[in-house]
């Protein structure tokens, strides 16, 4: 054999050794990929992979209050046809189709419909959801209006066995699933309900993710999931539990019931976050929203870091414009046609959006959510251009608009 054989043959050898190491690294790559938890589902648009079109029958299969004052009610839903459900991703919605009776408590009287938005509250199961749901009163300091239609429709009409029509799962906030991320969710009051999607998913796939939850309530008496909460918290060392009391009763305990006394912000999260880079989820009522999102900013958090859900639009707006085009000003006089009720009215600037416009001039339009969620309102938009002054949740059809979060930035032609 001579040396240039023998160098050959040396040739192959190392060739040989070096497809053989890249196959093993691919089979060991396509191997890990397969092992991974199923979050891939996370990821996307709006709407979650294998949703159904329209509207889909569910069976309300039990009630249970989740607060000792019994004003937090969960519903858990079970699809009529008995298919697998789809998964979604922790921290979306369910929209819901409703015949609900002009007044309250259940007195008699013409049933109209109405779609609402409820935060699904458990981690994905292919055999049922469960939203929670709170009794809103009437607004603090005016006892003359009625208490919130939609919430006392579910806690006092609808009962376990009933069917209700639902949307398929949505909307953009939710989880990111970058384990390597810690993760801050901060919520107030019923805020807590897409929390809890996030947290019971977090514990199931990622048990070992930091997480730190600041939950705000007046006391025990509405501290809803009190103790499942805690028994989250005892099995998993990585979730951080911070509950804030702004009113304790007579009973609670602080280091047993909570951890802290007064409110959420800025000061409460800085005394007790460790420094580094975090995700924050918030979702809480227009104050909380107003007044926390800023400071976050303000502290130096980049908006790619904070995800927002807000109970209205007055909470929504803190989640900054959607686009950099310029709003008409207020005192502008633009041009409105209405297609199908055959009206052309002149916008002044008086009303918050298209809505609004629609309503105070007679104009009757199918709507639901009044905050950029459910889509019930979506409308087509023939010609103009329309504004949003935030980036609204749902994910708007080509060529149509929202009229409960939009405002004209031009003479309009809509379809309503």
């Amino acid at each position: 054999m001579t040396a240039l054989q023998l160098l050959g043959y040396i040739c192959v050898a190392l060739l040989l050794q070096v497809v053989a190491g890249v196959g093993v690294s691919v089979w060991r790559r396509r191997a890990l990929t397969s092992a991974r938890p199923p979050v891939a589902t996370l990821e996307g648009s709006a709407v979650s992979a294998g949703a159904w079109p329209g509207w889909r029958d569910f069976r309300v299969l039990r009630r249970s209050f989740e607060d000792a004052a019994k004003s937090q009610c969960s519903f858990h839903l079970q699809p009529v046809d008995g298919r697998p459900l789809p998964d979604f991703r922790p921290g979306q919605y369910l929209t819901f189709s409703l015949q609900v009776r002009d007044g309250t408590g259940g007195i008699a009287g013409a049933e109209r419909s109405l779609a609402r938005c409820y935060s699904l509250s458990e981690r994905p199961d292919p055999a049922s959801y469960r939203v929670t749901i709170k009794r809103m009163p009437p607004p603090a300091g005016r006892p003359d209006l009625p208490p919130g239609v939609s919430s006392t429709h579910f806690h006092d009409r609808v009962q376990e066995g009933d069917v209700l029509k639902v949307k398929a799962p949505s909307g953009h906030f939710y989880i990111d699933p970058d384990a390597a991320v810690p993760a801050v969710f901060i919520a107030g009051g019923i805020g807590i309900t897409p929390m809890m999607s996030m947290l019971r998913w977090c514990a199931s796939e990622q048990p070992e993710r930091v997480v730190h939850l600041y939950y705000g309530v007046r006391s025990s008496a509405d501290h809803a999931f009190k103790q499942t909460l805690e028994a989250l918290a005892e099995s998993h060392p990585a979730l951080k539990l911070n509950v804030v009391y702004s009113s304790p009763g007579p009973d609670d305990v602080q280091g047993r019931d909570h951890q802290h006394v007064g409110h959420i912000d800025l000061a409460l999260l800085r005394g007790s976050l460790p420094h580094g880079r975090h995700q924050f989820y918030v979702c809480g009522p227009p104050a909380m929203m107003q007044s926390l999102v800023p400071a976050l900013r303000k502290w130096g958090v980049n908006d790619d870091d904070i995800h927002l859900e807000a109970f209205g639009p007055a909470s929504a707006r803190v989640a900054g414009p959607a686009t950099n085009e310029p709003l008409a000003p207020r005192s502008t006089s633009i041009e409105v046609r209405l297609n199908r009720s055959g009206r052309t009215l002149v916008w002044d600037g008086q009303d918050a959006n298209l809505l609004d416009f629609a309503e105070r001039h007679g104009v009757a339009v199918d709507s639901g959510c009044r905050s950029g969620s459910c889509g019930t309102c979506e409308t087509k938009l023939v010609s103009g251009a329309v504004h949003y002054a935030y980036k609204p949740d749902h994910d708007i059809a080509k060529g149509h608009c929202l009229m409960c979060v939009g405002t004209p930035r031009s003479a309009l032609v809509l379809e309503a």
